[in-house]
């Protein structure tokens, strides 16, 4: 795939890439579990929740790169608590670090029982992004710049996360290749 020095987006000139704060990457999402969305239990589908996590995940993504994006990778994503049918399910992510082309969103999703006003944090998700152009072409991002603690917190394991990731693909193609 041939890579893109920039992006330029619709009046938009073609000029150096300007980062964005962690916060104009933010992106909330709610939706209630409705009875196509569960299990013969009246659980909330994992699937679905996965599909909501990557929608999220998208939105963020798509704010930071303002072009469109594919999901490359879901780190590991595991469910603390169910969600039942009538509670309200809350994402919220945000860009965590940009690479070139790439990018991690974090995404954090919480249930919200709305006869009793609990709210349990359910599952945690780190997807991997990729932004391309209209022509499925990879585009070279603006960086992205954390200001709270939390942010560079972030920011800093989200290179440890990628360092892992980089390496377990190292291993499965020398695998692959035996």
């Amino acid at each position: 795939m041939q890579e893109n020095r920039h992006h330029a987006a619709a009046g938009e000139t073609d000029t150096a890439l300007t980062a964005r704060t962690v916060k104009e990457t933010s992106s909330e999402y709610a939706e209630l579990c409705l009875p196509n969305d569960t299990n013969t239990l009246g659980n909330m589908l994992g699937g679905h929740m996965m599909h909501l996590v990557d929608l999220c995940g998208a939105i963020a993504a798509i704010r930071h790169a303002r072009c469109p994006v594919v999901t490359a990778a879901v780190d590991q994503m595991t469910f603390l608590h169910p969600v039942r049918l009538g509670e309200l399910v809350r994402l919220k992510a945000q860009v965590n670090r940009v690479f070139r082309t790439s990018m991690e969103v974090g995404v954090k999703v919480w249930v919200e029982n709305l006869q009793t006003g609990v709210v349990r944090h359910t599952s945690s998700a780190y997807l991997t992004f990729v932004a391309i152009d209209t022509a499925g072409n990879r585009v070279v991002l603006s960086p992205v710049r954390p200001e709270t603690d939390e942010e560079k917190r972030r920011y800093d394991e989200a290179a440890q996360r990628r360092a892992y990731r980089l390496a377990m693909k190292e291993r499965t193609a020398t695998r692959v290749e035996s």
